[in-house]
């Protein structure tokens, strides 16, 4: 039981089109493996974009203990939208196409253990950050990833044989751009396949190009990525999978508190993969400490 020997409320917020659909048997698995000694649960399933935040947002003001992103890193983006700066904790049941944030804290990718991951209900602090007053807890960025997750969002498959496809499918055409971003007071100038602010390690799909970013440690990782060659590619990419992309020199890693980003065109910016439009001007500014998540 809890501490006070009273059931705590855990609810589990539910998007049904998530990912590759492993969520769909997920009231089962709530009622075969979470401990009903310790939680008082219930299921809602989103209807619309955006109604995570709105659902947990309410549970938070209503004092449930624990809300549940059962979905991929969309839903856990809306959901954690929520809960920042409460004492309602995160937890995730991964069920998305890449699942970025759950892999860098090292939750199961199986649905069954990542809810017994909750029923021990271990809770780390972690920071989040904001592009233009919008959240993301994982990884944000600008340039060629975010025309990818662009280009993903409008697939009608999911999956990362997908993601891999519309990448590599874009990669040789698309143009470096300009950027000028102010890194907490200092002008940096740079030309950049892409920018990421990287809060986690992870990318998703167990990929990663700053491997030593730290969610905890009150700064983000301002990642710039210049364009290789497209034959370097075949000899890079694996990189990515082994953890060692930041050892290249097609990478620039420089850790930041606020960030001021300016581009030629408001265009596509993601969000913890999802794609927004956002305009010239982006300001990344981080919340430290502002979230609390049930972690292994």
């Amino acid at each position: 039981m809890g501490q006070s020997g009273v059931q705590k409320r855990i609810l589990f917020i539910v998007n049904p089109i998530s990912g590759i659909g492993k969520q769909k048997h997920v009231e089962e698995m709530i009622a075969d493996r979470l401990d009903t000694t310790k939680y008082i649960s219930s299921i809602i399933y989103t209807n619309a974009p955006g109604n995570a935040s709105e659902i947990s947002s309410k549970a938070a003001a209503d004092g449930v203990e624990i809300v549940v992103a059962v979905g991929g890193d969309g839903t856990v983006n809306e959901t954690a939208a929520g809960l920042v700066d409460s004492a309602t904790a995160l937890a995730i049941v991964p069920a998305g196409s890449g699942n970025g944030l759950a892999r860098h804290l090292k939750i199961p990718m199986n649905l069954k253990r990542a809810i017994e991951v909750i029923n021990r209900g271990k809770i780390l602090k972690i920071d989040t950050a904001t592009i233009n007053d919008q959240l993301f807890v994982n990884v944000a960025g600008v340039g060629f990833d975010a025309s990818v997750a662009k280009k993903f969002a409008a697939a009608g498959k999911r999956g990362f044989s997908t993601y891999l496809r519309i990448t590599a499918n874009s990669y040789k055409n698309y143009e470096p751009k300009q950027y000028s971003l102010v890194i907490d007071g200092k002008v940096v100038k740079r030309r950049a396949l892409l920018i990421s602010f990287a809060n986690s390690s992870q990318f998703g799909n167990n990929t990663s190009i700053d491997p030593a970013a730290s969610i905890n440690d009150g700064y983000i990782d301002v990642c710039i990525v210049g364009k290789m060659p497209f034959w370097k590619t075949f000899f890079l990419a694996p990189l990515l999978f082994l953890k060692k992309f930041d050892q290249t020199r097609y990478i620039e890693i420089i850790r930041a508190k606020e960030v001021v980003l300016k581009r030629a065109k408001g265009k596509s910016i993601h969000l913890d993969g999802d794609p927004k439009i956002m305009g010239k001007e982006l300001t990344m500014k981080i919340n430290p400490l502002s979230l609390n998540v049930i972690v292994p």
